[in-house]
């Protein structure tokens, strides 16, 4: 396998009065496809920055292999990076960008034209070789920028929110482009980004940061479907939120009581007690909305009845947003796919329509408990 795994131990990085990372520890395995994810100003860059050698910590070390950079000048590391702005060179065209870092290193004028080609090959932009970069489109520029970064054969490539300037359209090609380019040189990718869809999408593995700390670090499913805190849980995707008290613990499940819900049933992911007070997250996709009461209940199910204050259609599934009990200040989302012709359906779901909501209790996952 290509590339080298990265290694950060006890990192710690201050601007000022502001403490911008807190002890982080990661560790990034080679070759593969990893994502740092967080809200603006959580400390993801500043990682990427370092790694790079632009930024040095205050605190702890940086290991790319088995070497420590952490002092080392970002020329000395076999690593490149990728930036929002591409940051190509406007008076050079296509194969003087991608051909420049080779010329640097002195190579030969066909080792060079070998090298261009095969990196332009790679990123399917080989007619465009004698363009300059204003001639390019917004996806076009970022290929070029990933060929000149990869022509120097990196054992890691950092790409810093490199899909933030293009549109959803091109944004979702992009990334499936950086994923098929990925799989072909096998190198280990780092990849900075706000986007959950973009990191959940192309990760092998995510660290989900907020204020300065990585919270989890896992594969998209992990994350997704157990995230470990409430902050990871509202970050990646939508969820509804249930707290209650802890009143009973059955061998598979345990029930808590909502001022909201009634009794909700909750996988004991997590060590609880009688009494302890609980919130507990549940997506949207796992709820089943039905007009009727649901015929196929077992024990492990939960269900309630809910009123449709909100339906919003969106072609492939509706969003219901549903009243519980009364409590209009806390409506409840469940999603509805839909199938893959339209039907009318007299038992369609309408606005102000009396609904029944169920789902198995362990869709119900513990974040929080005190």
């Amino acid at each position: 396998m290509k590339g080298s795994n990265i290694k950060i131990e006890g990192v710690q990085k201050n601007f000022g009065d502001v403490q911008i990372l807190k002890n982080i520890d990661l560790e990034i395995k080679q070759g593969e496809f990893f994502s740092l994810l967080g809200p603006s100003g959580c400390g993801k860059t500043t990682i990427l920055k370092m790694i790079a050698g632009f930024l040095e910590p205050d605190q702890g070390a940086i290991y790319l292999g088995n070497e420590d950079i952490t002092k080392l000048a970002p020329n000395k590391r076999n690593v490149n990076t990728i930036f929002q702005t591409y940051a190509l060179f406007p008076h050079l065209n296509v194969y003087e960008n991608i051909a420049f870092p080779l010329r640097l290193k002195k190579l030969s004028k066909e080792e060079i034209d070998i090298e261009v080609k095969k990196y332009l090959e790679l990123v399917k932009l080989s007619e465009h070789i004698n363009k300059f970069p204003h001639q390019l489109s917004g996806g076009q520029k970022q290929r070029i920028a990933i060929a000149r970064a990869l022509v120097n054969q990196p054992s890691v490539l950092l790409l810093d929110e490199p899909l933030s300037a293009l549109d959803a359209k091109l944004r979702q090609h992009m990334l499936i482009e950086l994923d098929n380019i990925h799989d072909k040189v096998g190198i280990t990718f780092i990849f900075v980004t706000h986007d959950q869809a973009e990191a959940l999408s192309v990760s092998d593995r995510i660290a989900v940061m907020n204020k300065g700390e990585v919270l989890q670090v896992g594969t998209p499913t992990e994350i997704y479907e157990k995230p470990v805190n409430e902050f990871v849980a509202d970050f990646i995707g939508e969820t509804n939120f249930l707290e209650g008290k802890v009143v009973e613990i059955k061998e598979n499940y345990g029930i808590a009581q909502s001022d909201f819900f009634g009794d909700i049933k909750f996988e004991l992911d997590k060590k609880v007690e009688i009494g302890n007070k609980v919130k507990i997250t549940v997506r949207p996709e796992k709820i089943i909305v039905s007009k009727n009461p649901p015929t196929f209940v077992d024990d492990n199910d939960n269900v309630i009845k809910g009123k449709v204050e909100e339906v919003i259609y969106s072609g492939f599934q509706s969003k219901f947003f549903l009243e519980i009990n009364g409590h209009k200040e806390k409506l409840f989302q469940a999603f509805k796919q839909h199938h893959n012709f339209f039907v009318e359906d007299s038992s369609a779901i309408h606005w102000k329509d009396e609904v029944y909501l169920s789902w198995d209790c362990t869709d119900g996952y513990l974040v929080e408990v005190v």
